[in-house]
Protein backbone atom coordinates (compact mmCIF):
# COMPACT_ATOMS: atom_id res chain seq x y z
CA UNK A 1 0.00 0.00 0.00
CA UNK A 2 3.00 2.58 0.68
CA UNK A 3 4.49 1.71 -2.66
CA UNK A 4 1.45 2.34 -4.53
CA UNK A 5 0.95 5.65 -2.80
CA UNK A 6 4.66 7.00 -3.13
CA UNK A 7 4.50 5.47 -6.79
CA UNK A 8 1.18 7.15 -7.29
CA UNK A 9 2.85 10.90 -6.05
CA UNK A 10 5.76 10.22 -8.34
CA UNK A 11 4.79 10.54 -11.04
CA UNK A 12 2.34 13.81 -10.73
CA UNK A 13 5.73 15.48 -9.14
CA UNK A 14 7.51 14.60 -12.76
CA UNK A 15 4.67 16.01 -14.53
CA UNK A 16 5.35 18.91 -12.39
CA UNK A 17 8.03 20.76 -14.12
CA UNK A 18 6.70 20.46 -17.19
CA UNK A 19 3.43 22.40 -17.18
CA UNK A 20 3.35 25.49 -16.89
CA UNK A 21 3.32 27.83 -13.79
CA UNK A 22 -0.16 29.73 -14.99
CA UNK A 23 -1.48 25.75 -14.63
CA UNK A 24 -0.38 24.27 -11.81
CA UNK A 25 -3.19 25.23 -9.25
CA UNK A 26 -4.54 22.44 -11.35
CA UNK A 27 -2.16 19.95 -11.12
CA UNK A 28 -3.64 16.51 -8.62
CA UNK A 29 -1.42 14.78 -6.10
CA UNK A 30 -3.68 12.01 -5.57
CA UNK A 31 -3.97 9.31 -2.60
CA UNK A 32 -6.28 7.20 -1.11
CA UNK A 33 -6.50 9.02 2.78
CA UNK A 34 -7.81 11.57 4.01
CA UNK A 35 -5.77 14.40 5.26
CA UNK A 36 -5.70 15.31 8.89
CA UNK A 37 -8.01 17.78 10.73
CA UNK A 38 -6.27 21.29 10.86
CA UNK A 39 -4.49 22.18 13.99
CA UNK A 40 -5.17 25.32 15.59
CA UNK A 41 -2.71 27.52 16.82
CA UNK A 42 -1.74 31.15 17.01
CA UNK A 43 -0.34 33.52 14.14
CA UNK A 44 2.75 34.78 14.53
CA UNK A 45 3.37 39.16 14.65
CA UNK A 46 3.77 40.36 11.56
CA UNK A 47 6.99 42.34 12.21
CA UNK A 48 7.02 44.40 9.37
CA UNK A 49 5.03 46.08 6.23
CA UNK A 50 3.86 44.11 3.07
CA UNK A 51 4.00 40.87 4.17
CA UNK A 52 1.26 38.31 3.39
CA UNK A 53 0.31 35.42 5.51
CA UNK A 54 0.59 32.02 4.24
CA UNK A 55 -1.30 29.69 6.48
CA UNK A 56 0.10 26.17 7.10
CA UNK A 57 -1.37 23.13 6.04
CA UNK A 58 -0.92 19.32 5.02
CA UNK A 59 1.28 18.06 2.56
CA UNK A 60 2.34 14.67 1.20
CA UNK A 61 5.67 13.12 1.67
CA UNK A 62 7.39 9.61 1.65
CA UNK A 63 5.96 8.86 4.77
CA UNK A 64 2.37 10.31 4.29
CA UNK A 65 1.43 13.60 5.22
CA UNK A 66 3.42 16.26 6.78
CA UNK A 67 2.60 19.87 8.38
CA UNK A 68 4.24 22.85 6.28
CA UNK A 69 4.26 25.65 9.07
CA UNK A 70 2.64 29.01 8.17
CA UNK A 71 4.71 31.63 7.02
CA UNK A 72 4.98 35.39 6.44
CA UNK A 73 6.32 35.83 2.75
CA UNK A 74 6.84 39.53 1.16
CA UNK A 75 5.04 39.48 -1.94
CA UNK A 76 6.94 39.09 -5.42
CA UNK A 77 4.88 42.07 -6.82
CA UNK A 78 3.29 45.32 -5.79
CA UNK A 79 -0.35 44.24 -5.45
CA UNK A 80 -0.04 39.73 -4.95
CA UNK A 81 -2.21 37.90 -3.32
CA UNK A 82 -1.87 34.56 -1.97
CA UNK A 83 -4.08 31.76 -2.57
CA UNK A 84 -2.97 28.95 0.10
CA UNK A 85 -3.42 25.32 -1.35
CA UNK A 86 -6.03 22.50 -0.63
CA UNK A 87 -7.16 18.74 -0.53
CA UNK A 88 -10.64 18.32 -2.56
CA UNK A 89 -12.29 14.92 -3.38
CA UNK A 90 -12.22 14.03 -7.35
CA UNK A 91 -12.93 10.44 -8.55
CA UNK A 92 -12.67 8.82 -5.09
CA UNK A 93 -9.37 9.98 -4.48
CA UNK A 94 -7.48 12.96 -2.56
CA UNK A 95 -6.05 15.58 -4.62
CA UNK A 96 -3.56 18.00 -3.52
CA UNK A 97 -3.39 21.65 -5.36
CA UNK A 98 -0.48 24.03 -5.10
CA UNK A 99 -1.50 27.75 -4.12
CA UNK A 100 -0.14 30.53 -6.17
CA UNK A 101 0.29 34.26 -6.35
CA UNK A 102 -1.92 36.24 -8.23
CA UNK A 103 -4.16 39.77 -8.75
CA UNK A 104 -6.90 37.91 -6.66
CA UNK A 105 -7.55 35.54 -4.59
CA UNK A 106 -8.79 32.30 -5.71
CA UNK A 107 -11.06 28.54 -5.27
CA UNK A 108 -9.03 27.00 -2.29
CA UNK A 109 -11.70 24.83 -1.66
CA UNK A 110 -13.48 26.78 1.07
CA UNK A 111 -11.41 25.18 3.25
CA UNK A 112 -11.12 27.63 6.54
CA UNK A 113 -7.80 28.03 7.40
CA UNK A 114 -7.86 31.06 9.85
CA UNK A 115 -6.35 34.67 9.95
CA UNK A 116 -8.37 35.93 7.02
CA UNK A 117 -8.62 33.00 5.05
CA UNK A 118 -12.36 31.70 6.08
CA UNK A 119 -12.71 29.57 2.86
CA UNK A 120 -13.87 32.57 0.35
CA UNK A 121 -11.37 34.74 -0.54
CA UNK A 122 -9.31 36.80 1.95
CA UNK A 123 -10.33 39.14 4.90
CA UNK A 124 -7.18 40.02 6.39
CA UNK A 125 -6.23 42.99 4.65
CA UNK A 126 -5.95 44.94 1.21
CA UNK A 127 -3.47 46.87 -1.21
CA UNK A 128 -3.87 50.61 -1.24
CA UNK A 129 -1.51 51.40 -3.76
CA UNK A 130 2.35 50.16 -2.65
CA UNK A 131 1.13 49.84 0.66
CA UNK A 132 -0.57 46.70 2.49
CA UNK A 133 -3.36 47.92 5.10
CA UNK A 134 -3.89 44.40 7.59
CA UNK A 135 -7.44 44.07 8.97
CA UNK A 136 -6.65 43.96 12.53
CA UNK A 137 -9.97 41.92 13.17
CA UNK A 138 -8.43 38.71 11.97
CA UNK A 139 -4.74 39.36 11.39
CA UNK A 140 -1.84 39.88 14.26
CA UNK A 141 0.52 43.04 13.42
CA UNK A 142 3.20 45.07 14.99
CA UNK A 143 1.41 48.56 15.66
CA UNK A 144 4.41 50.29 16.38
CA UNK A 145 5.87 50.06 13.62
CA UNK A 146 2.95 48.87 11.04
CA UNK A 147 0.23 51.87 10.54
CA UNK A 148 -1.63 51.03 7.97
CA UNK A 149 -4.42 49.03 9.30
CA UNK A 150 -8.18 48.77 10.17
CA UNK A 151 -11.21 46.99 11.82
CA UNK A 152 -13.95 45.49 9.39
CA UNK A 153 -15.94 42.74 10.71
CA UNK A 154 -18.83 42.60 8.10
CA UNK A 155 -16.19 41.11 5.60
CA UNK A 156 -14.91 38.46 8.01
CA UNK A 157 -18.54 37.11 8.69
CA UNK A 158 -19.39 37.28 4.62
CA UNK A 159 -16.28 35.03 3.60
CA UNK A 160 -16.17 32.79 6.46
CA UNK A 161 -17.18 29.19 6.07
CA UNK A 162 -18.29 27.55 9.48
CA UNK A 163 -16.42 25.15 10.17
CA UNK A 164 -16.21 23.35 13.79
CA UNK A 165 -14.43 20.51 13.17
CA UNK A 166 -11.28 21.91 11.38
CA UNK A 167 -11.94 19.25 7.97
CA UNK A 168 -8.89 19.88 5.45
CA UNK A 169 -10.48 18.97 2.61
CA UNK A 170 -13.63 19.53 0.19
CA UNK A 171 -15.88 17.23 -0.92
CA UNK A 172 -15.94 13.88 -0.18
CA UNK A 173 -17.31 12.12 2.86
CA UNK A 174 -17.25 14.77 5.56
CA UNK A 175 -15.74 17.12 3.36
CA UNK A 176 -16.65 20.52 3.02
CA UNK A 177 -19.39 21.34 0.54
CA UNK A 178 -18.38 24.58 -1.27
CA UNK A 179 -18.20 24.46 -4.35
CA UNK A 180 -16.38 27.47 -6.59
CA UNK A 181 -18.50 30.59 -7.08
CA UNK A 182 -17.74 32.41 -10.22
CA UNK A 183 -15.60 35.21 -8.79
CA UNK A 184 -13.19 32.48 -7.77
CA UNK A 185 -12.73 30.77 -11.27
CA UNK A 186 -12.35 33.93 -13.09
CA UNK A 187 -9.13 33.92 -10.49
CA UNK A 188 -8.25 30.87 -10.92
CA UNK A 189 -7.41 31.51 -14.97
CA UNK A 190 -5.74 34.21 -14.61
CA UNK A 191 -2.27 34.33 -14.42
CA UNK A 192 -0.07 33.33 -11.66
CA UNK A 193 2.87 33.16 -9.75
CA UNK A 194 4.23 30.07 -8.72
CA UNK A 195 5.67 29.79 -5.09
CA UNK A 196 9.27 31.44 -4.11
CA UNK A 197 12.08 29.31 -3.88
CA UNK A 198 12.01 30.03 -0.73
CA UNK A 199 8.47 28.86 -0.24
CA UNK A 200 10.03 25.90 -1.54
CA UNK A 201 12.52 25.81 0.34
CA UNK A 202 10.11 25.98 3.17
CA UNK A 203 8.32 23.35 2.32
CA UNK A 204 11.58 20.77 1.21
CA UNK A 205 12.60 21.62 5.09
CA UNK A 206 9.40 20.22 6.32
CA UNK A 207 9.43 17.34 4.30
CA UNK A 208 12.65 15.93 5.46
CA UNK A 209 11.76 16.66 9.43
CA UNK A 210 10.69 13.43 10.67
CA UNK A 211 8.25 15.23 13.52
CA UNK A 212 6.34 17.29 11.28
CA UNK A 213 4.80 13.88 10.12
CA UNK A 214 1.51 12.32 11.13
CA UNK A 215 3.08 9.65 12.05
CA UNK A 216 5.45 10.96 14.67
CA UNK A 217 3.29 13.59 15.61
CA UNK A 218 -0.30 12.01 15.55
CA UNK A 219 -1.57 15.13 14.23
CA UNK A 220 -0.29 17.86 15.70
CA UNK A 221 2.80 18.88 15.14
CA UNK A 222 5.58 20.71 17.27
CA UNK A 223 6.39 23.56 14.66
CA UNK A 224 3.15 24.76 13.49
CA UNK A 225 3.80 28.44 12.14
CA UNK A 226 7.29 30.61 11.82
CA UNK A 227 7.80 33.82 13.17
CA UNK A 228 10.93 35.06 11.32
CA UNK A 229 9.24 36.19 7.93
CA UNK A 230 11.10 33.92 4.46
CA UNK A 231 13.19 36.44 2.12
CA UNK A 232 11.68 38.52 -0.58
CA UNK A 233 11.97 36.98 -4.15
CA UNK A 234 10.56 39.72 -6.85
CA UNK A 235 8.74 38.56 -9.95
CA UNK A 236 7.29 40.89 -12.72
CA UNK A 237 3.79 41.19 -12.33
CA UNK A 238 1.44 39.65 -15.25
CA UNK A 239 0.71 41.49 -18.42
CA UNK A 240 -2.07 44.22 -18.25
CA UNK A 241 -1.95 44.06 -14.49
CA UNK A 242 -2.41 47.69 -12.74
CA UNK A 243 -1.85 47.80 -8.68
CA UNK A 244 -4.62 49.15 -6.73
CA UNK A 245 -4.55 52.71 -6.40
CA UNK A 246 -4.03 54.18 -3.30
CA UNK A 247 -7.66 56.09 -2.62
CA UNK A 248 -8.25 54.96 1.38
CA UNK A 249 -4.67 56.14 2.48
CA UNK A 250 -4.45 58.99 0.41
CA UNK A 251 -7.72 60.68 1.12
CA UNK A 252 -7.53 60.54 4.86
CA UNK A 253 -3.99 62.59 5.49
CA UNK A 254 -5.24 64.65 2.87
CA UNK A 255 -7.77 65.95 4.79
CA UNK A 256 -5.85 66.86 8.07
CA UNK A 257 -3.74 69.38 6.97
CA UNK A 258 -6.42 71.24 5.14
CA UNK A 259 -8.17 71.51 8.52
CA UNK A 260 -5.50 72.61 11.12
CA UNK A 261 -4.56 75.64 8.44
CA UNK A 262 -8.06 77.24 8.18
CA UNK A 263 -8.48 76.92 11.97
CA UNK A 264 -5.68 78.94 12.92
CA UNK A 265 -5.59 82.04 11.22
CA UNK A 266 -9.49 82.69 13.03
CA UNK A 267 -8.34 81.67 16.66
CA UNK A 268 -5.23 84.53 16.05
CA UNK A 269 -7.06 87.56 14.54
CA UNK A 270 -9.61 87.62 17.49
CA UNK A 271 -7.04 87.94 20.85
CA UNK A 272 -4.51 90.14 19.19
CA UNK A 273 -7.36 92.95 18.71
CA UNK A 274 -8.65 92.16 22.48
CA UNK A 275 -4.98 92.58 23.74
CA UNK A 276 -4.41 95.94 22.07
CA UNK A 277 -7.36 97.66 23.84
CA UNK A 278 -6.33 96.92 27.42
CA UNK A 279 -2.88 98.31 26.63
CA UNK A 280 -3.92 101.89 25.32
CA UNK A 281 -6.01 102.14 28.92
CA UNK A 282 -2.98 101.78 30.69
CA UNK A 283 -1.32 104.92 29.37
CA UNK A 284 -3.99 107.26 30.77
CA UNK A 285 -3.41 105.35 34.28
CA UNK A 286 0.12 106.16 34.37
CA UNK A 287 -0.36 109.90 34.31
CA UNK A 288 -2.62 110.01 37.10
CA UNK A 289 0.29 109.17 39.69
CA UNK A 290 2.58 112.02 37.98
CA UNK A 291 -0.44 114.58 39.62
CA UNK A 292 -0.55 113.04 42.57
CA UNK A 293 3.28 114.07 43.42
CA UNK A 294 2.89 117.90 42.73
CA UNK A 295 0.03 118.49 45.50
CA UNK A 296 2.24 116.96 47.80
CA UNK A 297 4.89 119.84 46.96
CA UNK A 298 2.17 122.15 47.41
CA UNK A 299 1.36 122.10 50.39
CA UNK A 300 4.97 121.19 52.34
CA UNK A 301 6.11 124.92 51.83
CA UNK A 302 2.64 126.48 53.27
CA UNK A 303 3.08 124.89 56.06
CA UNK A 304 6.73 125.91 56.97
CA UNK A 305 6.67 128.83 58.07
CA UNK A 306 3.37 129.14 60.30
CA UNK A 307 4.67 126.23 63.19
CA UNK A 308 7.98 128.27 62.77
CA UNK A 309 6.16 131.28 64.21
CA UNK A 310 4.21 129.42 66.96
CA UNK A 311 6.34 127.21 69.09
CA UNK A 312 8.60 130.02 69.72
CA UNK A 313 6.70 131.57 72.23
CA UNK A 314 5.61 128.57 73.54
CA UNK A 315 7.86 126.17 75.55
CA UNK A 316 5.20 123.79 76.01
CA UNK A 317 4.39 123.10 71.94
CA UNK A 318 7.80 121.41 71.37
CA UNK A 319 6.28 119.08 74.68
CA UNK A 320 3.28 117.85 72.74
CA UNK A 321 4.78 117.37 70.09
CA UNK A 322 5.92 113.65 70.79
CA UNK A 323 2.26 112.88 71.30
CA UNK A 324 0.54 113.06 67.67
CA UNK A 325 4.07 111.03 67.17
CA UNK A 326 1.73 107.79 66.18
CA UNK A 327 2.79 108.20 63.02
CA UNK A 328 -0.50 107.05 61.39
CA UNK A 329 -1.27 110.75 60.20
CA UNK A 330 1.07 110.58 57.08
CA UNK A 331 0.02 107.07 56.34
CA UNK A 332 -3.36 108.60 56.14
CA UNK A 333 -2.51 111.26 53.67
CA UNK A 334 -1.32 109.58 50.86
CA UNK A 335 -4.57 107.44 50.81
CA UNK A 336 -6.74 110.34 50.92
CA UNK A 337 -5.11 112.30 48.44
CA UNK A 338 -5.49 109.67 45.65
CA UNK A 339 -9.33 110.15 45.39
CA UNK A 340 -10.66 113.05 47.89
CA UNK A 341 -8.89 116.29 46.69
CA UNK A 342 -11.87 118.28 46.02
CA UNK A 343 -12.88 117.35 49.62
CA UNK A 344 -9.58 119.17 50.69
CA UNK A 345 -11.15 122.91 50.70
CA UNK A 346 -13.01 121.65 54.27
CA UNK A 347 -9.44 120.02 55.89
CA UNK A 348 -7.77 123.63 54.89
CA UNK A 349 -8.17 124.76 58.63
CA UNK A 350 -7.23 121.50 60.00
CA UNK A 351 -3.75 122.01 57.85
CA UNK A 352 -2.76 123.96 61.18
CA UNK A 353 -2.26 120.53 63.30
CA UNK A 354 -1.32 118.51 60.65
CA UNK A 355 1.72 120.54 60.52
CA UNK A 356 2.81 119.32 63.85
CA UNK A 357 3.16 115.84 61.77
CA UNK A 358 5.41 117.48 59.07
CA UNK A 359 7.76 118.71 62.15
CA UNK A 360 7.75 115.05 63.18
CA UNK A 361 9.68 114.57 60.19
CA UNK A 362 11.81 117.71 60.86
CA UNK A 363 11.83 116.68 64.58
CA UNK A 364 14.97 113.53 64.29
CA UNK A 365 16.98 116.43 62.25
CA UNK A 366 16.76 119.57 63.99
CA UNK A 367 17.02 117.71 67.88
CA UNK A 368 19.98 118.91 68.19
CA UNK A 369 20.03 122.69 67.48
CA UNK A 370 16.60 123.70 70.32
CA UNK A 371 19.10 121.43 72.63
CA UNK A 372 22.10 124.18 72.27
CA UNK A 373 19.90 127.16 72.26
CA UNK A 374 17.46 126.82 75.19
CA UNK A 375 20.07 126.55 77.48
CA UNK A 376 21.85 130.26 76.62
CA UNK A 377 18.15 131.89 76.23
CA UNK A 378 16.75 130.85 80.00
CA UNK A 379 20.61 132.27 81.57
CA UNK A 380 20.49 135.73 79.85
CA UNK A 381 16.45 136.05 80.65
CA UNK A 382 16.84 136.20 84.48
CA UNK A 383 20.43 138.02 84.44
CA UNK A 384 18.32 141.30 83.24
CA UNK A 385 15.52 141.29 85.00
CA UNK A 386 17.30 142.13 88.30
CA UNK A 387 19.02 144.52 86.61
CA UNK A 388 15.76 146.47 85.62
CA UNK A 389 14.34 145.92 89.41
CA UNK A 390 17.56 147.84 90.87
CA UNK A 391 17.20 150.69 88.79
CA UNK A 392 13.76 152.19 90.33
CA UNK A 393 15.29 151.11 93.57
CA UNK A 394 18.29 153.36 93.26
CA UNK A 395 16.52 156.08 91.85
CA UNK A 396 14.03 156.30 95.01
CA UNK A 397 16.36 157.15 97.62
CA UNK A 398 17.79 159.81 95.64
Amino acid sequence: MRLFASARWLLPALLFALIPASSRAQLLISVEIAPPVLPVYVQPVCPQPNLMWTPGYWAWGPDGYFWVPGAWVPAPYEGALWTPPYWGWESGHYGFHDGYWGPHVGYYGGVNYGFGFGGIGFAGGEWRGGVFAYNTAVVQVNTTIIHTTYVDQTIVQRTTIVNPNHVAYNGGPGGIQHPPAPEELVAQHEQHVPPTKFQAQHFAAAKVDKTSYVKANGGHPKILAVAKPLPAEKHAPPPGFKPPAATASKSAPAAAPKAAPAAAPKAEPKPAAKAAAPEAKPAPKAATPKTETRPEAKPAPKVAPKPEAKPAPKAAAPRTAPTPETRPAPKAEPRTEARPEPKAAAPKPQARPEPKSEPKAAAPKPQPRPESKPAPKPQPKPAPAPKKQTKPEDEKPR
